[in-house]
Parts: C-alpha cells; structure tokens; sequence
C-alpha cells in the first residue's frame, strides 16, 4: 500500500530554564510529523493491517530525522501522537501505536519502556499534546513530560498527523523523587 505524504515537519525546542537556575546544557525536545492522505475517510474498512505496516516506513523516517537532529546517544525520553482528520476514525490514528512504536525502538537500539502515546480526532489546527517518558523504564518521575504537536493548516478533513517525540533528559529542575535513572534495572520496560 503507498503512503500519500502531504509534508513533513520538524520542530526543536531548546529549553534553557523553567523558571529556576539556569541548566548546564539546556533540555532539547523535538517533534517530527507527516501529513498522510487517509485512504479510508469517509467509509469503514475492515482491515487496517497493510495500511499499519505501511506506515512503518513512515515512523522510521521520522524517528531517523529525530535521532540525527539530537544524537542517538543523548535521546533519553519519547512519545507518540496521531490527530485523525474529521472524516476518518479513532482506529485509523490508532494504526501509529505499532508503526510509530515500532520505528523508534528501532532506531533507538530497541528500549524497552512502552512509548507513551496520545491521539484526537480534529480539525486542521488542533493542538495535542504528546506524553514523554525515559525510554528504558515507564516509571522514571524525573522523565515525565509532554510537547505539543499540531499545524494550523492540519490535517484537513482526509488527512491523518502522525508525530513522534523525543528529549534530551528529564523535565528542568525536576526534583520529585520516584525512580532514578541511576536505580532503573530495564529487564521489563517499567522499573
């Protein structure tokens, strides 16, 4: 199945401080997104599953981008995120939980903590904001964080966005105990 790509987008935040002292080095955290023609707008399709795998090539172009914009070695967070265009569905944004999940672990060396995900179905403009977390345990405090994923001219009604995220470290300043990465074990993805 092809993939009808419309744009692709890459953003970079530097986050130099949050209001406290400022960091060493400041947090990046970038976002990578495809504009993608929905081929099932406006009817139900009973098998996603060639669409889910085509996508794959998709995720692995956008975690590349990310991983050569901040350095394979520093990424240490990521997230996932789809906003359906109004005539698709739920389960058309939901084919990104594999093929952007997937394409990430890839890149990165396959991690092993789930990949936080969040997903709307919207118009063109919407903003939605993408959940991070350290990639190697689910359950690192310091790691918790989000970015925002949107554009203003999408998706139009027969598009999907699929995005993925990525950060350099934990939140600036965080200080509220939990698991440590210096304590992360990383055999199950979570501690």
């Amino acid at each position: 199945m092809a993939i009808e790509i419309r744009k692709t987008v890459l953003t970079i935040e530097d986050i130099y401080h949050d209001g406290g002292p400022p960091a060493q080095e400041p947090l990046k955290c970038a976002v990578a997104f495809a504009i993608v023609k929905n081929p099932f707008a406006g009817r139900y399709e009973e098998n996603l599953i060639d669409f889910m795998k085509a996508l794959r090539d998709v995720g692995f172009d956008l975690a590349t981008r990310l991983v050569n914009t901040l350095g394979k070695d520093k990424v240490e967070s990521y997230g996932k995120a789809a906003i359906v265009g109004l005539n698709g569905e739920a389960e058309h944004g939901a084919v990104w939980h594999e093929a952007g999940g997937w394409a990430m672990r890839e890149v990165l060396g396959n991690p092993k903590a789930m990949v936080p995900a969040s997903q709307v179905t919207a118009s063109a403009g919407f903003r939605l904001i993408m959940p991070l977390h350290y990639i190697h345990a689910s359950y690192v405090r310091s790691h918790f964080n989000s970015i925002e994923v949107g554009a203003v001219d999408s998706p139009k009604p027969d598009e999907l966005l699929f995005a993925l995220g990525m950060a350099t470290g934990p939140r600036l300043h965080s200080r509220l105990g939990g698991l440590l990465i210096e304590n992360v074990i990383g055999e199950d993805g979570q501690r």
